[in-house]
């Protein structure tokens, strides 16, 4: 990582050697901070680096259209596309605008592929002898294979140089330079104890034992702590309805005797009542021992966001090499991607997949979950803290405004239904062990409706989580408009309030503090500052600044600007690229992901405007450049909205794009030609 540059570089020196430029004292800046000729929602770029309109000869040329919603949508979210109207096709011609929401990106397997038995012995044996549907002879797998990647960034597996061994044995991408292709014997980078100690710097946490997998999926799991406070909570809702029916008057309940009277009961429906009579005498006495309770919960181990730099869940490009990828560049604290509770709970692997970290991100890492349910969020909780030991937080997403989810019951709907949202929070709390519980929630659903006030003040006198995130916009604004941080500022202020309220009733949990953290719109070191400049925010979290910027964190740790140059932002893929070939494979469908992520996080990486070739900066996430050329052909080809020159850009790492591979981006105006 290198360090910021002195302010004035030799004249000489060419640009792409100047590096990183900071906006400091003493030396012309590579872009003024402040102009007094501001256009609203455009970012003002030096003239000479903006591209003329070909039809028009106008230097204004249109700016490129991105989309928000990537980080919070994914083909495993997504509702069924919609049918195009009256059954027309749609003039190619027109602009293309949205979403590709019917795209799939899943990968095609190899045609000719190779025994799980054989990938790494020539010897073995299959127990599906002839009947096996894989090839068993290794060297004809190889006359198939499909060709080597050579790159000159990786001259050599980048698995086997991280772990000195390639789990893909005769799978691998570049098994020429970890085996002898005469003799088929497979290459170790070093003994048995170096191996040892590259696992220990580069192993993956978090993973799921397969019978845990199996009693799940065949409900066999025992979620011992779930029923017990489900019963609980149900027990304190029930109470809270028989009071309310009451409150009624006698006049209902002396008409339901009056009809239960009038019917002839059987045998079986008397004895059914006895059952319900019974039930409900039980949900009584466990009604008048928990009913002031926080129903006991286990001491929680201190979490500590104070100051610390934290980016948001980020559902498909944040996934772990892009979180590994963030840890390196500064971050203190991850999220997975937001896992859905009852595939959780039905041991999906899909979902499974979403907790696990590299080691590098523990402690401080949590796990994001979204439910609609009590009982889906306390055996996914308990299904978590029973069987993954790396995880520093579960959080519960209250805030997600995906339509599918919304109407499901889950992620911000949870807002318009707070009561919910609490017993969601409790018996998580409850079921999770000595992991602490976390909550983010947006500042209501509907755009000129704050509700996060209201909320805040339940989730404080009513549950033990241990943080709250809020993100400064409703639901109905998903991404667009900008983040309210004055009322972000309202609700932290009244947290710390509600929170000595709190300790006047005695209710305190043992004098700790309620972590508060803000969320949205911040994509630079001086909004950071800005926004802590509040006391009672313990902290901001970082979700599309730290996508299109990665070394966002090292700017705030410098308390500066860093002019990144392209050399160093491919040096930065390159990382990015190693991390998914660790995490995914080198074999030719493991290459396929990783090309396809590198894709997806590409559709935000090129979003970064140079900091040299600005008028005005910073530059805001709601402001979109005119069409721009960069001060050297990398680094126009790192600014590229065309997805085909991400393609281009993938191919240096993980060499030539098969005729397999399949890539449509999120937003149609990126979206290549099929023709």
């Amino acid at each position: 990582m290198s360090e910021p540059a002195p302010a004035a570089a030799p004249a000489a020196a060419p640009v792409e050697a100047q590096g990183k430029r900071p906006a400091s004292a003493g030396a012309e800046p590579a872009a003024a901070k402040k102009s007094d000729t501001t256009s609203k929602g455009v970012a003002h770029l030096k003239p000479e680096f903006i591209l003329l309109n070909e039809n028009s000869g106008d230097t204004r040329a249109s700016a490129p259209e991105y989309n928000d919603e990537e980080q919070s949508t994914s083909s495993r979210l997504e509702s069924q596309p919609s049918i195009q109207q009256n059954g027309k096709k749609q003039n190619s011609k027109k602009k293309k605008r949205g979403q590709n929401k019917n795209r799939d990106n899943r990968q095609a397997r190899e045609q000719h592929a190779l025994c799980s038995k054989f990938v790494s012995n020539t010897d073995a044996s299959c127990p599906f002898g002839d009947k096996c549907r894989f090839v068993h002879d290794v060297r004809e797998y190889l006359d198939k294979k499909a060709p080597e990647i050579k790159t000159d960034f990786f001259p050599v597996c980048p698995v086997w140089k991280s772990l000195g061994y390639c789990p893909m044995g005769y799978k691998c991408c570049f098994l020429s330079s970890h085996c002898d292709l005469d003799t088929l014997e497979l290459k170790g980078l070093c003994d048995e104890d170096g191996r040892k100690q590259l696992f220990e710097e580069n192993h993956e946490i978090n993973h799921i034992a397969g019978e845990t997998k199996y009693d799940l999926i065949k409900r066999k799991f025992p979620f011992t702590k779930s029923d017990y406070i489900l019963e609980i909570i149900d027990a304190i809702q029930q109470e809270n309805r028989d009071s309310t029916n009451m409150s009624k008057g006698p006049e209902a309940t002396a008409e339901e005797d009056t009809s239960k009277k009038d019917e002839e009961i059987s045998a079986q429906a008397d004895e059914q009542n006895n059952q319900i009579s019974e039930k409900r005498e039980k949900q009584r006495e466990i009604y008048l021992k928990y009913h002031d309770t926080r129903f006991f919960a286990q001491e929680k181990k201190k979490l500590d966001l104070h100051h610390k730099k934290i980016v948001s869940p980020l559902t498909t490009v944040g996934n772990l090499p892009y979180r590994r990828l963030m840890r390196k560049l500064g971050a203190d604290v991850t999220y997975s991607e937001m896992a859905l509770a009852v595939p959780l709970i039905q041991g999906t692997n899909s979902e499974w997949a979403l907790p696990k970290a590299h080691c590098s991100e523990f402690p401080g890492f949590g796990v994001q979950i979204a439910c609609s349910k009590t009982w889906q969020a306390a055996k996914a909780a308990e299904a978590l803290a029973a069987n993954v030991s790396g995880v520093s937080e579960i959080n519960l997403n209250s805030g997600c405004p995906i339509d599918l989810l919304y109407r499901q019951g889950s992620g911000s709907a949870l807002l318009d239904n707070p009561a919910r949202m609490i017993r969601c929070l409790n018996g998580m709390n409850y079921v999770s062990n000595d992991i602490p519980v976390t909550v983010k929630i947006r500042t209501g659903t509907r755009e000129g409706h704050p509700i996060a006030l209201s909320i805040t003040k339940r989730l404080v006198m009513e549950t033990d989580v241990a943080a709250i995130t809020l993100h400064g916009r409703t639901r109905q604004q998903r991404y667009t408009k900008s983040a309210d941080w004055d009322y972000v500022g309202e609700v932290a202020d009244a947290v710390r309030v509600y929170e000595a309220e709190k300790q006047e009733d005695k209710e305190a949990r043992d004098g700790q503090k309620l972590q508060f953290v803000g969320n949205g719109d911040c994509n630079n070191w001086e909004d950071w500052y800005k926004h802590l400049e509040n006391k009672n925010m313990d902290s901001v979290m970082v979700a599309r600044g730290a996508l299109i910027k990665p070394w966002i964190f090292e700017e705030v740790d410098a308390q500066q600007y860093m002019d990144k140059s392209a050399t160093e932002r491919l040096e930065i893929l390159k990382d990015y690229c190693q991390f998914a070939m660790d995490h995914w494979g080198t074999d030719q469908y493991g290459i396929s992901q990783c090309r396809r992520y590198f894709c997806d996080f590409m559709s935000f990486y090129h979003r970064y405007v140079p900091m040299g070739i600005c008028e005005r900066y910073p530059v805001l996430l709601n402001e979109r450049p005119p069409n721009w050329k960069g001060r050297n052909d990398l680094e126009t080809l790192l600014g590229s909205t065309d997805s085909n020159d991400w393609l281009k850009l993938s191919e240096m790492f993980f060499g030539k794009v098969s005729d397999e591979f399949v890539f449509t981006p999120k937003h149609k105006s990126n979206s290549f030609a099929t023709n």
